[in-house]
């Protein structure tokens, strides 16, 4: 009697959406919703740790901004590491804990240094999630609808971006600043315990490691309908090369020059990006040129416009390669140069124009992000994103940093704003140069399958 193979990916690869599909990407949402909300956190709670803290010169804050950061830079890789080692479950939940403790941590601080280091141990905890919420959620996707489901994964970081803000108004004037932090704690504090109990393991990932009972019992969760019984052979994923990993397999079989051009886009996006968000509401209400509330709104906007513009990315993204993330950089330039103009003119034609700002730059790091899922092979799939998104860190740690030093010469917002577009300027070239290059390289494939020119198919 001939034994039964299933190759575990075309199996994944050829199912319909399902119910399934539908609860992993709603738990997967739901933990990202916390790295969105640590991304806003620290710029609403600026303005009262000023005054609090009786500092009056505000590029001190610059450095706390980028804490967090450069503890991403650090842990994206190493959790990276972790997620390909082992799993993707074990790397989330470890990441949410770290996250959540310091944290909490952080509602205690009584200084900008003690805020600088425990913001810097949150990031390490927190750079963990990305990779590995990617590669989970990739490893599940069915290969026709595997951007679209990331893209829609992501836009947890949109939705808990705008939390602080509402926090901000209602929380903060009665019970302080540090409500801020307490909710940001517990949040991934939870969602660890929810994911030791109930998110499932990677079935590519299981089976590439041999834990076959394991792969078997979530295999059934996935195909209820598919026959597997104790003689059947689980084939891994045929795109499954590297036993252990060395970051030279992030420049092998036709990556050589993509791998640096999504990290250089990365940097570039997330440097405007953490600008926007981190600096904007404290110099609009510095300048008196909003009330906090206004600020509030307006950076709510930011994350409502990128929302929309990662759902608007999903299809045009999986038919198209990186075309439309090339588009969407370019877009960025003059809407991000306008918010100073807008700030001093009108307070609606602000809300447009951050609105749209939004729809760019996040709709774009939305595609960037879907991306790094899938031009890596299963045996490095959390490694290429943690690489990427760690890269990417310099980035989102150089905007603050960079944006406290502009401030310091006293110049004016429209003129600080004009500076901010230029990266983006940058990023549209490098995305174009991506874009002919991809679709060079693998044929013109969409994201979700690629072509094989460079070797094997992503599964």
């Amino acid at each position: 009697m001939a034994q039964q193979r299933i190759d575990v990916a075309q199996l994944i690869d050829e199912r319909p959406l399902a119910s399934f599909h539908i609860w992993l990407v709603a738990f997967a949402f739901a933990i990202i919703i916390s790295d969105g909300y640590d991304i806003t956190a620290i710029a609403f709670a600026a303005p009262e740790l000023l005054k609090q803290w009786a500092i009056t010169d505000r590029s001190a804050l610059g450095p706390v901004f980028s804490a967090s950061l450069v503890g991403i830079l650090v842990g994206s890789p190493f959790f990276g590491f972790v997620g390909d080692r082992y799993g993707r479950k074990a790397a989330s939940i470890a990441s949410l804990a770290v996250f959540g403790i310091f944290t909490l941590a952080a509602a205690r601080a009584g200084s900008l240094d003690q805020m600088l280091w425990l913001r810097g141990f949150a990031g390490i905890g927190l750079g963990g999630l990305m990779p590995n919420m990617i590669a989970l959620t990739g490893e599940f996707a069915p290969r026709r609808f595997r951007a679209t489901l990331i893209i829609v994964m992501f836009c947890g970081v949109t939705l808990g971006g705008a939390i602080p803000a509402a926090i901000s108004v209602w929380l903060v004037p009665s019970h302080g600043w540090q409500s801020i932090f307490v909710i940001g704690g517990l949040m991934p504090l939870v969602l660890a315990v929810c994911a030791w109990l109930w998110l499932p393991e990677s079935v590519k990932y299981l089976v590439v490691k041999e834990r076959r009972d394991e792969a078997v019992r979530i295999l059934r969760m996935v195909a209820p309908d598919a026959d597997i019984g104790p003689q059947t052979v689980l084939v891994p994923p045929a795109e499954t090369r590297y036993a252990g990993f060395n970051p030279k397999h992030l420049f092998s079989e036709g990556l050589a020059l993509i791998t640096p051009l999504l990290w250089l886009c990365f940097a570039i996006n997330l440097m405007g990006f953490y600008f926007l968000i981190s600096w904007m509401p404290t110099l609009l209400i510095g300048q008196k040129l909003l009330a906090q509330s206004d600020a509030a709104i307006a950076t709510s906007l930011v994350q409502i416009g990128g929302t929309i513009g990662g759902f608007v990315l999903c299809r045009p993204m999986e038919r198209r390669g990186f075309w439309p993330v090339a588009l969407l950089f370019a877009g960025a330039v003059p809407f991000v140069a306008l918010i100073g103009y807008a700030a001093s003119t009108s307070t609606w034609l602000l809300m447009v124009v951050v609105f749209i700002a939004g729809f760019c730059i996040l709709g774009l790091q939305f595609g960037l992000n879907a991306a790094s899922a899938m031009i890596y092979p299963t045996s490095v799939r959390s490694n290429g994103s943690g690489w990427a998104f760690g890269v990417g860190r310099f980035g989102s740690i150089l905007g603050p940093i960079f944006g406290g030093k502009l401030i310091a010469l006293k110049l004016s917002v429209t003129t600080l704003f004009l500076i901010a577009a230029i990266p983006f300027v940058v990023g549209t070239i490098a995305c174009i140069a991506l874009a002919m290059l991809y679709a060079a390289s693998f044929k013109g494939a969409g994201l979700g399958e690629r072509g094989t020119a460079a070797g094997a198919a992503t599964p």
